[in-house]
């Protein structure tokens, strides 16, 4: 395929129902840096599914699929995100124009997920259009089901003492315990712990967020998020041959949570996930913590941690400050300080670069025997609590129940680091 023909603009791409203005304007340039790249085949598919090729449109998307899973993630091509994301809007297209709005949201929530950010605009407000018509159909079978509504918390279960210990690793509690504060202020935070780069946990911070009183009835989650696609890993953790990742529905996802045991599918875990620039709803639940500003920084992400009780976080460090907020169920976390790397056997292979090869729960005393004497501090991270993570503190963490967690990441002021 010539390049003036790679330039033509799209036919086709005008919907009356599903309307999509950046990818009109782009789509001249974007077919061009395809084709550029050797997408001639995606091209092909491309103008076909323009024009309501429902099997061309179909075809793109898994052509830029594999471009994406060709090798580690941070080596994709930009182009290629984004001509995902416009296979992904040309689906939902063909899906939307006949009524079928729950693949047409799949579609598009896969492309929020993996695709590129040229035309994220488009994929939001076609969200927007599509999760209400998907809403409705679900209202209207409620009430043709005579469906009522009621409240089913996902936590319930109180854990005593005892309990607690039998679950955690070897001498959880025999040091000392992270700090608690009520309340504390910016320049308490800044003088005291900030700038000593020391944990502590702030309580009675999050009392105004919705989401403390919205996120434990099932029925909300289901509601708001019930047919919005999610990325979930499953099996013990990511250090584990058997870990995998999965894309399911977030009812899916909550039908997990309630039935952790089962053979069928594994611990799943919504982990490090930015589910709050997919699911906008959501993110009105919830406030960035003033601490976030701290040091004149800049925030970097803000992430979801959603899983059932058992669900483990290996021990590791991140680059940037961190306040984790517990929002329904409690956490066990257990922190080294930045100065323990060597002591903590880092992984050697870059990718893995920021975990130890200590398995808490399972410590091989005679691979790593400098970690039994570690001084370490822990503690319980009750509902309505903040724990202050610094950079490159080691940190473990064990959900004690079904959990609902936040972070928000922030860099130093000044810093150019990525997260």
């Amino acid at each position: 395929m010539s390049s003036t023909t790679a330039a033509c603009p799209m036919p086709g791409l005008e919907s009356p129902d599903l309307h999509t203005p950046t990818l009109d304007r782009e789509s001249a340039g974007l077919i061009q840096s395809i084709s550029e790249h050797g997408g001639y085949a995606y091209v092909r598919m491309a103008f076909l599914a323009a024009a309501g090729d429902f099997r061309a449109a179909e075809a793109a998307r898994e052509m830029a699929w594999e471009q994406l899973h060709s090798g580690p993630w941070h080596s994709v091509l930009p182009v290629w995100r984004d001509a995902y994301s416009m296979a992904c809007l040309l689906v939902a297209k063909c899906h939307y124009r006949i009524g079928e709005f729950k693949e047409a949201l799949r579609s598009l929530d896969l492309g929020l997920i993996m695709g590129g950010m040229l035309l994220r605009k488009d994929l939001d407000s076609a969200v927007e259009k599509v999760s209400g018509k998907v809403r409705n159909i679900g209202v209207s079978e409620d009430c043709c089901g005579g469906l009522e509504k009621h409240e089913h918390p996902l936590v319930r279960q109180q854990l005593n003492n005892a309990e607690v210990l039998q679950l955690l690793p070897f001498k959880s509690f025999s040091s000392k315990t992270v700090m608690k504060k009520s309340a504390l202020s910016l320049e308490k935070f800044l003088k005291d712990y900030y700038l000593s780069r020391s944990p502590i946990i702030i309580s009675d911070c999050m009392d105004h967020w919705p989401a403390k009183a919205k996120w434990n009835n099932k029925d909300y989650l289901k509601r708001v998020a019930g047919d919005r696609t999610i990325p979930v890993e499953v099996g013990k953790n990511y250090l584990c041959a058997e870990w995998k990742q999965e894309l399911i529905t977030f009812s899916e996802f909550l039908q997990r949570i309630e039935s952790p045991g089962c053979l069928s599918w594994g611990p799943t875990y919504l982990a490090q996930h930015p589910l709050f620039d997919q699911i906008t709803e959501l993110r009105k639940d919830i406030c960035i913590p003033d601490y976030c500003f701290t040091g004149g920084g800049e925030l970097r992400s803000v992430n979801a941690w959603f899983g059932p009780a058992g669900t483990v976080t290996p021990l590791h460090h991140d680059p940037h400050h961190n306040i984790l907020a517990q929002v329904v169920g409690k956490k066990y976390i257990r922190l080294y300080s930045a100065s323990f790397s060597e002591e903590l056997y880092p992984y050697t292979e870059t990718l893995l670069s920021n975990s130890s090869q200590v398995d808490l729960d399972d410590i091989d005393e005679m691979k790593f025997p400098k970690v039994q004497d570690l001084e370490f501090v822990d503690c319980i991270l009750e509902e309505g609590e903040m724990l202050y993570i610094p950079p490159r503190w080691w940190h473990y963490v064990r959900s004690l129940t079904t959990s609902l967690s936040v972070s928000f990441w922030w860099s130093e002021g000044g810093s150019s680091c990525a997260s």
